[in-house]
């Protein structure tokens, strides 16, 4: 395979391609975990963030970022896990908490990190159902599917759903 020097751009438009292995809904682009991009000659380097230390997902990501980008033609790639500063929720796209949602996952609470800040002293996040919408929610467990999630339950359609946790 002959390696081509791609333009920056054309990197962007194909990590758009790579979903999230724990909620394939989303791209890594809209998760906000890729940092950077940066070419050197025929080299690309791609800098991801996890979305938290230890993240069992971050593995996969590398290897589908590898493989978007070799069925390219790119065969010089590198993935640099950037850990500092660290991942927050702030870093989603409003097109990611979209998508979220219209997958049945809440996200996160107004779109910024505070709710989480909140929750430290004592105040209560209204988290709003995905399904019906309503805000009439409660907490049944701080862990979901994935460490990422909380678990909780609508108080109206009485359906259980995962919230994209708040990450400061």
């Amino acid at each position: 395979m002959v390696s081509t020097v791609p333009t920056e751009e054309r990197i962007w438009q194909l990590l758009e391609e790579v979903s999230d292995p724990e909620v394939p809904v989303l791209s890594i682009l809209d998760l906000g975990i890729v940092r950077g991009v940066t070419i050197q000659g025929e080299q690309v380097t791609v800098s991801i963030t996890p979305t938290y230390s230890g993240c069992p997902a971050m593995n996969t990501i590398a290897t589908e970022i590898r493989l978007r980008l070799l069925a390219e033609g790119i065969t010089q790639v590198t993935i640099h896990n950037q850990l500092s500063p660290a991942w927050t929720t702030d870093w989603m796209s409003q097109a990611g908490r979209e998508k979220l949602e219209a997958y049945g996952i809440a996200p996160p609470v107004d779109g910024t990190a505070t709710g989480h800040m909140l929750n430290l002293f004592g105040k209560d996040t209204a988290v709003r159902c995905p399904l019906c919408k309503s805000e009439h929610t409660h907490l049944i467990s701080q862990f979901g599917s994935t460490a990422c999630k909380a678990h909780y339950q609508c108080d109206d359609c009485h359906e259980p759903f995962d919230y994209f946790k708040c990450h400061a």
